[in-house]
């Protein structure tokens, strides 16, 4: 067992055994604080197998994370006023049917966005992710139906079989639970023909192709994949907050994505956790200081990018090791 899989052990410990602290105690805000933590890194795994694997920077992943989001509400919206959503269907309250229509419909965007951004690289790849994000974006800020720039309430959070969502305990264990499987769905992909396959796309792609490999394909696969995990973050951030508004669309979500990859340790396993916890530990103790926390962060940021390459994970385990 090398020192790294002890790190990310002690971290899936310490995320589960907080919540659980702090249900004993009675404390349900600490409980909340680990469910978002939960939630940004799940959707950090999403982006993390695009950029992190694949080397594809994209600004545009809080479209997924937003149309999750908006699917969730959507449904519950229809499912509590008993209105038919379209052709007769109707909404919907639970999880797991919102969670498969929000991995549905963000692998089913993704195509062919990334279908069109992918034959760019590069600060060109960057600025179309961004720009086909501001597009659903400034939709959803433009759409009365649904609450427009005001956003829209989720009234009663969605319900799972056989646990009581509304308390924060069990809604906690549920996020954790999707984010361990998202982590093992990571490390499989990584370790895979497939995963070798994209993190030869992202080294040489010409030397892929010449054993008769389509980088192309190869990388729209990984992002499509990406996008589906960061849509159902967005379904579960929904839940939690029992509200969706067009900033989870925004570009300033897709760049706090980024930053937690980065923070954690750019295509490690467990680096969106760490990187999650960094950035919500430093939100909560910082932003009731000064509303401007964002600026300390930004200079640990910096420190990262010079003097620590591999994060926060780079720090603790040293120099990764894939397989």
């Amino acid at each position: 067992m090398n020192r790294e899989t002890i790190v990310n052990a002690l971290l899936a410990l310490l995320l589960l055994g907080v919540p659980l602290a702090a249900s004993a105690m009675g404390e349900a805000f600490y409980i909340t604080l680990a469910t978002r933590i939960a939630i940004l890194a799940l959707a950090a795994v999403g982006l993390n197998i695009a950029l992190g694997l694949g080397g594809l920077v994209s600004f545009g992943h809080a479209a997924f994370f937003g149309l999750g989001g908006y699917v969730a509400g959507i449904l519950a919206t229809h499912a509590f006023n008993v209105e038919p959503l379209v052709f007769g269907l109707n909404g919907t309250s639970s999880m797991p049917v919102i969670w498969l229509v929000a991995v549905t419909i963000s692998g089913l965007i993704a195509l062919p966005i990334g279908a069109i951004s992918l034959r760019t690289t590069g600060v060109y790849f960057i600025m179309i992710t961004l720009a086909f994000a501001q597009m659903i974006y400034y939709f959803a800020v433009s759409w009365p139906a649904y609450g427009g720039e005001d956003g829209l309430s989720i009234y009663v959070r969605n319900e799972f079989p056989g646990l009581n969502t509304a308390q924060p305990l069990p809604y906690f264990l549920i996020c954790y639970a999707v984010l361990m499987g998202a982590l093992a769905l990571f490390a499989l992909l990584r370790g895979s023909r497939f995963g070798a396959a994209l993190q030869a796309a992202r080294q040489n792609p010409t030397r892929l192709s010449a054993v008769g490999i389509a980088p192309f394909n190869i990388r729209l696969v990984a992002f499509v994949i990406s996008a589906m995990v960061t849509g159902l973050a967005g379904a579960l951030f929904a839940d939690l907050n029992k509200f969706v508004s067009p900033s989870m669309l925004s570009w300033h979500m897709s760049g706090e994505l980024i930053v937690l990859i980065i923070l954690g340790g750019k295509g490690r396993l467990f680096g969106p956790l760490a990187g999650a916890m960094l950035y919500v530990l430093f939100e909560y103790a910082l932003g009731g200081i000064t509303e401007r926390w964002q600026f300390f962060l930004g200079l640990i940021l910096l420190g990262v990018v010079l003097f620590a390459r591999g994060g926060l994970l780079g720090l603790l385990a040293g120099k990764a090791r894939h397989g």
